[in-house]
C-alpha cells in the first residue's frame, strides 16, 4: 500500500470526525427557557425536566418533560418548541399556569345544623410547589380549625417535610347495642412528618402526631337513658409510615394512569397503655375513552385492631365512600370499598368544562368484634348506583363543582344527593 494512499485515508478520517463532531454540536441544547410563568419559579420546574443544557436534543425526551410539567398542580397545560440560531438549539417550554392561591368557602346543612368553613389554601406557595392551608369551620355550633404546611422538596433535594396544627370538633353518632348515642367530639393535635422522594413517581413519608381526643355525651339524644361514658379523654401518640407511587398523567381535567399508596398507622394511648394498629391500601386507575371520555376506578382495603368498641375507625359516609348512603351511618374495623365511574365531557372550552357521570359504589364492613369473613357476608354489602354532573373551571386548580345522586340497588328507599368540590376521587 503506497504512502500516498495511507495519507488520503488519514485525511479522510480526520475530516469525517470533524463533520461528526460538528453535527453533534449542532444537535446540542444551548439553553432552556420557560415562557408564561407568573408565580412559579424556573428553579422549581427545572427539577421536573430531564433535558439539560449541553445534552443532545431528543424529541421523545422533550415530550416526557412536557407531560411531567403538565402533571404539576400549578401548570394547567404545557408544550415545547425549538428555536435554532446557527449552531444553537434553544428549548422553550410554553406553560399555562392556573390559580392556586384560593379562598376556602364551604357551607351546607340539614335541619338544625347549618355549617360553614372559611380560609385559604395554596398548593404552589412561594412558587415552589409547597402547600399551605389555614381554615376555620363551624359545625353543629362547634369550632374547628386547621393549619397545614408541606414542603415536598427542601432546596431541590429528595427530602421534604410537613407540619400541622389542628382542632376538630363535631357531633359524632356512636353505635351501641341499645341504639345510637350522640357525643360531642374534640380532637386537638400537632403533627410532623418527613418526606423522602425516590425519583419522580415514588414517595416515602413517615412521622407522628400527638393528639388528645375528648368525648362528651351530647344533650341531644335519641334514647331516654343513653349508654356509654358521660366523658372520656384520651391523650394519644400516632406514628405513620406511608409509601406511594403515582403514575397518573394529566391533560387539562382528563386523567390517565395508575396510583396507589399503603399506610401503616400505630396509635398509643398514654392512659391505658394500649396500642391500636391500622393498615390501609388504596389504588386509583384512570383510562381515556376516545377524546372526551374518562373512566375512573378506586379500590380501598383497610383493617384495624378489632376492638369491640363504638369508636371504630372506618366510617360509612356519602362524602367518603358510598354516594347516597347518608352521613356517617355506620362504623367498622375493616372495610372493602370499590368505586367506579365514567365521566363524559359534554362541553369544553379554554376556560370551562362540563361532564355527566354514571357511577357504582360498593362497600362492605366488619363490625367491631366481628370476623374478617364478615366482609363477604351478603348482608354487609351496600351497593349504590347513580349519576351526576360536573362543572369545571380550568383556570383554577381543583375548581370542580360535583353533584351526584345515588340509590341503593338492594333498598331503593335508601337514596341521597351528594354535593361537593373536586372530583369524588
Amino acid at each position: 500500500m503506497s504512502r500516498r494512499f495511507l495519507f488520503l485515508i488519514f485525511i479522510t478520517s480526520i475530516a469525517c470526525n470533524c463533520l461528526l463532531a460538528q453535527g453533534t454540536v449542532k444537535n446540542r441544547i444551548s439553553s432552556i427557557e420557560f415562557v408564561g410563568l407568573k408565580r412559579t419559579q424556573e428553579t422549581y420546574l427545572n427539577h421536573y425536566i430531564q433535558s439539560k443544557v449541553g445534552e443532545a436534543v431528543s424529541d421523545s425526551l422533550l415530550q416526557v418533560d412536557v407531560q411531567k410539567l403538565k402533571n404539576i398542580a400549578a401548570i394547567g397545560n404545557a408544550r415545547y418548541r425549538i428555536e435554532k440560531n446557527n449552531e444553537a438549539q434553544k428549548i422553550i417550554f410554553e406553560v399555562e399556569e392556573v390559580r392556586t392561591l384560593l379562598p376556602i368557602v364551604n357551607f351546607g346543612g340539614i335541619k338544625g345544623n347549618l355549617w360553614f368553613q372559611i380560609g385559604f389554601s395554596d398548593i404552589n406557595w412561594r412558587g415552589k410547589g409547597q402547600f399551605l392551608s389555614a381554615s376555620y369551620q363551624n359545625n353543629d355550633r362547634r369550632h374547628s380549625g386547621n393549619i397545614y404546611y408541606r414542603v415536598p422538596s427542601i432546596n431541590g433535594t429528595d427530602w421534604g417535610f410537613s407540619a400541622s396544627l389542628s382542632r376538630w370538633a363535631s357531633r359524632e353518632p356512636l353505635f351501641f347495642p341499645a341504639g345510637t348515642v350522640n357525643y360531642d367530639y374534640d380532637n386537638n393535635g400537632i403533627g410532623l412528618t418527613a418526606i423522602r422522594r425516590f425519583g419522580f413517581y415514588r414517595n416515602l413519608e413517615f412521622g407522628g402526631t400527638y393528639f388528645v381526643e375528648k368525648y362528651e355525651k351530647s344533650t341531644l339524644q335519641f334514647l331516654e337513658t343513653p349508654p356509654g361514658p358521660d366523658n372520656l379523654t384520651q391523650p394519644k401518640w400516632l406514628t405513620k409510615v406511608e409509601y406511594s407511587e403515582n403514575f397518573i398523567d394529566y391533560h387539562l381535567f382528563y386523567l390517565k394512569g395508575l396510583a396507589w399508596r399503603i399506610t401503616l398507622q400505630d396509635v398509643y394511648n398514654t392512659l391505658d397503655k394500649n396500642w391500636f394498629h391500622s393498615l390501609q391500601f388504596q389504588g386509583r386507575y384512570y383510562g381515556r375513552v376516545g377524546n372526551r371520555g374518562n373512566f375512573a376506578m378506586r379500590f380501598r382495603a383497610a383493617v384495624a385492631t378489632n376492638n369491640e368498641t363504638p369508636f371504630a375507625p372506618f366510617v360509612v359516609d356519602s362524602h367518603v365512600n358510598l354516594r347516597g348512603v347518608g352521613n356517617r351511618i355506620d362504623r367498622g374495623t375493616a372495610q372493602l370499598v370499590f368505586n367506579a365511574e365514567y365521566r363524559q365531557t359534554i362541553y369544553e372550552s379554554n376556560k370551562w368544562g362540563a361532564q355527566v357521570v354514571t357511577f357504582s359504589d360498593i362497600g362492605t364492613w366488619r363490625n367491631p368484634g366481628g370476623k374478617l369473613i364478615d366482609l363477604f357476608d351478603p348482608d354487609q354489602f351496600r351497593h349504590f348506583i347513580g349519576g351526576g354532573f360536573r362543572l369545571i373551571y380550568q383556570k383554577i386548580y381543583g375548581a370542580v363543582l360535583r353533584i351526584d345522586y345515588g340509590v341503593d340497588i338492594y333498598n331503593t328507599q335508601q337514596q341521597g344527593l351528594v354535593i361537593g368540590l373536586g372530583q369524588y376521587f
